[in-house]
């Protein structure tokens, strides 16, 4: 079972050890490489939660993967979560450290849906105006979806500027469903 707390406290470790040792860049790519891995094989979690699955052949699967792509010091912490029985955390753990690294490097996450594919030119301005109500870098990710027929959506820190005509056809519809022009006798 995933603990949101469990997950913190792990990568606030890891992120104090990274810090000292000046390898915080580093470790963080490390980080979303395990997180990668862990949401595009949904077999690896299932065998990480299995208890039955001894620690030294769950230390054994992470070091063929992982142990000639990561440094020495994001390896030696995989391993200590495993041999601490907490590998079933291994995503939510590397979330919660990319989550503390974008605090400190004051990166915020965005996120822009269209209904087509963007060039960079728009991407750029989409950053600079987040960049302008955050003042944050901004980290953008880009996602396309037809269903929206048109415009585009950003999201970021809780925030939502919605442009889709989807959305926009959608309040029209509502709005014709009611008759203003009714006499109300």
């Amino acid at each position: 079972m995933e603990d949101y707390r469990i997950n913190l406290n792990y990568a606030k470790a890891l992120f104090l050890v990274a810090s000292d040792m000046g390898q915080l860049d580093a470790v963080c790519s490390d980080m979303r490489l395990v997180n990668e891995v862990c949401v595009q094989n949904h077999i690896l979690e299932t065998l990480f939660a299995n208890p039955v699955i001894r620690e030294s052949k769950k230390v054994a699967i992470l070091n063929d993967l992982f142990a000639e792509r990561i440094t020495s010091i994001s390896l030696m912490f995989l391993t200590f979560v495993v041999r601490k029985r907490r590998a079933i955390n291994l995503k939510g753990i590397s979330n919660a450290f990319i989550e503390l690294y974008r605090d400190e490097r004051n990166i915020v996450l965005s996120n822009l849906v269209t209904a087509t594919e963007v060039d960079d030119s728009v991407k750029q301005a989409v950053c600079d105006a987040v960049n302008r109500h955050t003042g944050k870098t901004v980290e953008l990710t880009t996602k396309v979806d037809p269903s929206i027929l048109g415009g585009f959506s950003v999201t970021y820190d809780n925030n939502m500027y919605d442009a889709r005509i989807s959305s926009q056809i959608a309040k029209l519809r509502k709005e014709f469903s009611k008759n203003v022009y009714e006499s109300k006798l």
